[in-house]
């Protein structure tokens, strides 16, 4: 299966709440989550708001495992594969899969501010404005490591959006896990995400009873 290429306000819509896949859009009145009062999308969709159908297990389970899919940007794929690494890791599965989701490339170049959304972060990084200790990555799937140095490439740092950026950015905006430095355009990954340093509204432990069944 391709990535999803249409409308992203249909999956928030699908989920029944914000997921702010826009950037700076989901927070204005253009939000169609907002115009359209957040039912379901498709023709009898303004019907379905109305009815009230008690979900199986299975179901909640799905929808959460949806939910991470789509904030992250990952196919089924991509997410069985970084379960199979939570699922190896010390600890408690469900924050260690949280844990390898922020530290993909495409989420710390969101995170630090670079952009406005994570798919807007992922665009960045294929198209190589962004380096990792000195060496330069097209890959947003790439697993930042603590000590990681990420900053965008002199060439870039020339481009108007970038001149833009820098402007805007705020060292204080980031999470405690990350440091930042706009005049330098570079940030660095002090040590990996704990789960009270992600915002992100899932519940992992879904996640994981649909990957264990």
């Amino acid at each position: 299966m391709a990535r999803y290429t249409g409308p992203v306000c249909k999956l928030c819509r699908r989920e029944g709440e914000k997921l702010f896949l826009k950037g700076t859009r989901c927070f204005s009145p253009k939000c169609p989550f907002e115009r359209k009062r957040g039912y379901p999308p498709g023709e009898h969709g303004w019907v379905a708001r109305f009815r009230r159908r008690r979900q199986s297990d299975y179901a909640h389970q799905l929808r959460e495992k949806q939910k991470a899919k789509r904030i992250y940007g990952l196919l089924e794929r991509q997410m069985r594969r970084f379960y199979g690494k939570a699922e190896q890791r010390s600890g408690v599965t469900g924050e260690n899969l949280l844990a390898l989701l922020e530290r993909r490339l495409d989420n710390v170049v969101y995170r630090m501010g670079f952009a406005d959304s994570r798919a807007q972060a992922r665009q960045l990084v294929t198209h190589g404005h962004f380096s990792v200790n000195g060496r330069r990555l097209k890959s947003p799937s790439y697993l930042v490591k603590p000590g990681d140095i990420i900053s965008v490439r002199e060439a870039s740092r020339k481009r108007t959006y970038f001149k833009n950026r820098a402007q805007e950015m705020d060292d204080g905006a980031v999470g405690d896990w990350l440091t930042l430095d706009p005049q330098t355009m570079s940030g660095r990954m002090l040590r990996e995400p704990s789960r009270e340093d992600i915002e992100t509204v899932l519940n992992e432990q879904l996640i994981v009873e649909y990957y264990s069944r």
